[in-house]
């Protein structure tokens, strides 16, 4: 059986889990991560030497890094459409996959751990105005598109959706307005109708929408 080691409040984490849960993929899951531990360990850095979340052991096969993971076992579980079969398709979800690891996530990453790790008197709110900004601007390029297909990558849901989906989550719960920011979040149309789909979604609310920590 497959095995996953990490927290379920990891985005990266969530990723795979919800890849899981869409493609019908039963796991055992170790908690690892933050106060967890287990990541630290000797044991740990022998599967991945960066001790990050997750990791994976396939019968005997482990593997790192979040997004390669997803495609591994969408590759190994194929189901359309979460996995396209067209190769544009796959090929159009696979660039928002990447957009959000190059581009969004150092931009949404350290406003997050700012606002949601650090105590507020540490707030660093040059920083974090930088960088909501530049998320905010990032949003308007999704909502661009969007404004052209009901999903990232077409007319249904893929993996592309996911890892953009995790973090519009973690986007909409920060507490910009305690922060006195919250006008840096734009009002965007198509964004909004794609994150009411993403929360109608069971796996979603389950594996998602669980808090932010």
């Amino acid at each position: 059986m497959l095995k996953i080691w990490g927290r379920v409040n990891s985005s990266n984490v969530k990723k795979v889990l919800w890849t899981c849960a869409e493609l019908g993929i039963p796991y055992e899951r170790v908690d690892a991560g933050l106060h967890f531990g287990v990541n630290n360990t000797d044991q740990y850095k022998a599967m991945n030497p960066m001790a990050m979340v997750p990791v994976i052991d396939d019968d005997g096969f482990v593997l790192w890094e979040s997004n390669p993971i997803m495609r591994y076992l969408c590759a190994k579980h194929p189901k359309a459409p979460y996995w396209p079969e067209n190769l544009q398709t796959r090929a159009a979800a696979d660039r928002w996959m990447e957009f959000q690891s190059t581009t969004m996530s150092p931009a949404l990453g350290p406003a997050f751990m700012q606002l949601i790790r650090s105590p507020e008197d540490q707030w660093d709110m040059k920083m974090i105005t930088t960088h909501i900004t530049r998320t905010g601007d990032l949003w308007k390029v999704i909502d661009r598109q969007l404004g052209k297909t009901k999903w990232l990558a077409g007319d249904d849901f893929t993996m592309g959706d996911v890892p953009i989906g995790i973090q519009i989550y973690t986007w909409m719960e920060l507490p910009l307005a305690k922060a006195g920011l919250e006008q840096h979040r734009p009002k965007l149309e198509n964004v909004a109708r794609w994150y009411e789909q993403l929360q109608a979604m069971k796996n979603y609310r389950e594996i998602v929408a669980i808090g932010l920590t």
